[in-house]
């Protein structure tokens, strides 16, 4: 099958046939979810549109722990179904779906008490490792006595613990996985468009019939039709279900979560580590060359658009992951830091068609199909739960989800490529350890982005300001990854955002020039990219310098929306 190159002028083909072909389904929101329900839906030979209001992953989907776990602390609450199904998710993308994504990591869970702690959190361990199967793809927990624990982590106090309990879980790159299974949907034959807002929704009487959607890189609306719309919109669910006139009180409860991105060097440690605190549990997760460390868990009731770190955020994950490092961590240590909101559900949520305790489907009115709620890793199962609501009303022979078995883009063939990496190296004048990066980001579609160095070497270097990623992969990122903006380029397709100290602003610059040429932007329009990128990476660094959300948020809405059309407007110096 042909891969999908989602460039410009794919883009531009997929706006126009929306607007004059009907669907079976139209999937609103391109996250995780509503990425996965384009695949099930397309996959199971249904004719399939997604739209996306930002970009791919924008919203909760690339600001995740970048865990894909069982949810061990769901074993407390006895919700076992959960976590069993967590698991085999997690054993599905580590070895079938996403194998170059997702990848085993040991984590340490220090103990401060001798006997009971040992006992009951390694009981749950042990269930934990019984429900993940018995040909576990990864290793059964262990424990370790205190010169051991503290050999895997000499950068712990030794009076923070007297143990420590080792268990493995899996972490992934959120964004690119998403991106991942945009691209498969197309694959599979599913249009699929970000930057596209659904506006209004269509009806027919009561039922709905597609969407209004506006492109907010030109400006223009279209009518979108289709015979059974899915919302999978996350946070703003809510405004979906007003927008399809369905009445009822809130169903979602946003709750912020917060990480911040220190240096590997700044932590020793030789594993990545959880620890228990008063609302939840915080992890500190190896990211290449750094530490993500999270999360917060405080509710959210301002703008869903931009959740924004404060400086009290910042100051709860210093405080308490310091409560156990020989050398405290200070401000001046943090690299980058990201805010997401978690989809939660609302007790009356809890009393509508759920199928699960963490997701709901339901059918508000005819025609229109709610997933809502969920975990990042159980994406698929939520996906699937999703389309087979949705299928009931098509009347016709529509096949069952075959998604359990569909590798994602770049899975299919990967330890094959990862055993000639060496040979890629030397064929390319590359790094050994450049390509196991890009077989990390790419899988068995690095050939892709190789090429595009074997036409021009010089994208084979590394970018100014990003040296941990290519010249070639901000190219690529428009070329075939629908990248419409600096920012999405270093925000999402690469992570120097949250990776380089100034937030990739040395890098702007040239991946504005690296993208223009396929974007078609003039000289005016790349230093508009660049000068924007800039206000919006000042202003997040002075809301985290503000005491509180509602303080740190007035600074960030001082900066515009980003698209093309709204660049055009300043420049212009007209504004709605």
């Amino acid at each position: 099958m042909k891969t999908a190159a989602l460039g410009p002028r794919y883009r531009v083909t997929a706006l126009r046939e929306m607007s004059e072909n009907g669907y079976d389904v139209l999937v609103i929101g391109g996250g995780i979810v509503g990425a996965g329900a384009a695949l099930d839906a397309a996959s199971r030979g249904l004719s399939v549109a997604l739209v996306e209001a930002r970009d791919w992953a924008s919203g909760s989907s690339s600001r995740s722990s970048k865990l894909i776990h069982g949810g061990l602390r769901y074993l407390e609450q006895l919700d076992f179904r959960l976590v069993r199904e967590a698991l085999k998710e997690r054993r599905l993308l580590l070895t079938r779906l996403a194998p170059h994504l997702v990848h085993p990591v040991p984590f340490l869970f220090p103990l401060t008490h001798r006997i009971w702690e040992r006992l009951y959190i390694g009981a749950g361990m042990t269930l934990y490792d019984v429900m993940g199967g018995l040909r576990s793809v990864v290793p059964r927990h262990r424990y370790l006595n205190h010169r051991r624990a503290l050999e895997e982590a000499p950068g712990l106090r030794p009076d923070a613990l007297v143990g420590a309990l080792q268990y493995f879980d899996g972490r992934t790159d959120d964004a690119r996985m998403t991106l991942a299974v945009v691209r498969t949907a197309a694959e599979y034959g599913a249009t699929v468009v970000n930057r596209a807002r659904a506006v209004e929704l269509l009806r027919d009487g009561p039922r709905v019939t597609g969407a209004r959607v506006l492109d907010l890189e030109s400006g223009q609306e279209m009518t979108v039709r289709a015979r059974q719309v899915i919302s999978a919109t996350g946070v703003w669910t809510d405004q979906i279900l007003a927008m399809a006139g369905a009445e009822g009180p809130p169903i979602m409860k946003p709750s912020k979560g917060v990480h911040i991105v220190v240096p590997r060097e700044a932590i020793s440690l030789r594993t990545a580590m959880i620890l228990r605190t008063e609302e939840s549990v915080l992890f500190v997760i190896p990211w290449g060359q750094y530490w993500v460390i999270g999360t917060t868990d405080t509710r959210w009731s301002l703008d869903n658009d931009h959740p924004v770190a404060s400086r009290a955020d910042i100051d709860y994950l210093l405080d308490h992951i310091n409560t156990v490092l020989l050398r405290p961590l200070t401000h001046d240590d943090i690299e980058g830091v990201y805010a997401g909101l978690r989809p939660l559900l609302t007790g009356s949520a809890a009393t509508t068609a759920k199928l699960s305790r963490e997701h709901l489907v339901a059918a508000p009115v005819p025609g229109l199909v709610i997933i809502a709620g969920g975990k990042y890793t159980t994406y698929r199962v939520m996906a699937k739960d999703a389309v087979d609501m949705a299928v009931r009303e098509l009347g016709d022979a529509v096949p069952e989800s075959v998604t359990e078995r569909v590798p994602l883009f770049g899975a299919a063939g990967y330890e094959a490529r990862w055993n000639g990496r060496r040979r890629l190296a030397e064929r390319f004048g590359l790094s050994v350890l450049t390509v196991e990066r890009l077989l990390r980001r790419y899988g068995s579609e690095i050939g892709e982005v190789l090429d595009l160095v074997a036409a021009d070497p010089a994208l084979g270097q590394p970018l100014h300001g990003g040296p941990g990623y290519l010249r070639v992969e901000a190219v690529y990122a428009a070329s075939h990854e629908q990248a419409l903006h600096v920012e999405d380029v270093l925000t999402r397709r690469t992570h120097i955002s949250i990776e380089e100290r100034d937030r990739g602003l040395a890098a702007a610059s040239e991946v504005a020039a690296l993208i223009a040429p396929v974007l078609g932007w003039d000289d005016g329009r790349r230093r508009r990219e660049t000068e924007n990128y800039r206000l919006h990476v000042e202003a997040e660094l002075a809301a985290e310098r503000r005491p509180d959300d509602a303080t740190a948020e007035v600074v960030l809405h001082s900066v515009p929306e980003l698209s093309a059309s709204a660049i055009s407007e300043r420049d212009t110096g007209i504004h709605p």
